[in-house]
């Protein structure tokens, strides 16, 4: 290749399986990852199909993982993301980290997911209690509640909102800005004895509650987007630090 084309390869191709389709309207899905990694770092993405939040409906869209799988690693996706902390609850940790583990067997490419890198953020910090802004029915509260403490993390408090995947897909781009950190809020004030706060889900941008939750209540935050960018891009060494989105992307202990 000539000198040109080098300048624009990337350095490093992270692919992504988003839980929906990519159907319907798709608001800029890098718009809060190229705010914290470089340039030559390329987000290549796909959509497992995910209708719903019940076991039928990841079950359904589970059908199609290997097919994911395949267009990334033929895109040469150097880390693979199982996206949606939904998907992941509701299949349950053993079964999470059997598929992830069997994406690198046959792949080669590490693969991770979002509810893991939270535990792995969890670990570094060395935090046990953790207070989750959830807009969630009960349902799936009750799934990551059970996901998080098979690893030794306590769930000291959650949220809920009541919704499934079709009402958190219904937000306006301005509805999911306010409701992440509105439910942020709301979990951290209901559990003060939390050692940190998570605001998962993808369907809200959410990368905004980390540094107004540390400012506010003094103790590390987390969403999908940072602990996945944390666990798989700077904790390998692939990007620096990163300033201005917590104390876990900036590799510090505290807020």
């Amino acid at each position: 290749m000539n000198d040109s084309t080098n300048n624009l390869l990337p350095r490093f191709r992270y692919g992504v399986i988003h839980p929906r389709g990519h159907e319907g309207v798709q608001r800029g899905p890098g718009y809060q990852f190229y705010r914290l990694v470089p340039l030559d770092v390329m987000e290549i993405s796909t959509g497992l199909g995910l209708e719903n939040y019940t076991p039928a409906g990841v079950e359904k869209a589970l059908g199609n993982y290997w097919s994911c799988v395949e267009m990334l690693a033929q895109e040469k996706a150097q880390v693979i993301i199982f996206g949606g902390a939904p998907v992941s609850a509701v299949l349950g940790r053993a079964r999470v980290i059997d598929l992830l583990r069997e994406t690198k067997a046959r792949t080669g490419v590490p693969a991770d997911a979002p509810l893991e890198a939270l535990i792995a953020a969890m670990k570094h910090l060395e935090l046990e209690r953790l207070a989750i802004g959830s807009r969630w029915a009960d349902a799936v509260n009750e799934a990551i509640i059970r996901y998080l403490e098979a690893a030794g993390i306590k769930v000291v408090g959650i949220t809920k909102r009541n919704q499934w995947a079709a009402d958190a897909a219904a937000m306006s781009l301005e509805e999911g800005l306010s409701t992440a950190l509105e439910v942020g809020r709301e979990a951290a004030q209901m559990a003060p004895e939390a050692d940190a706060v998570a605001v998962p889900g993808g369907a809200a941008m959410s990368l905004h509650v980390i540094p107004a939750l540390e400012e506010e209540f003094g103790k590390p935050a987390f969403t999908n987007m940072s602990v996945e960018v944390w666990n798989d891009l700077l904790r390998p060494g692939i990007i620096p630090p990163v300033q201005g989105w917590g104390c876990l992307l900036a590799n510090r202990r505290r807020p």
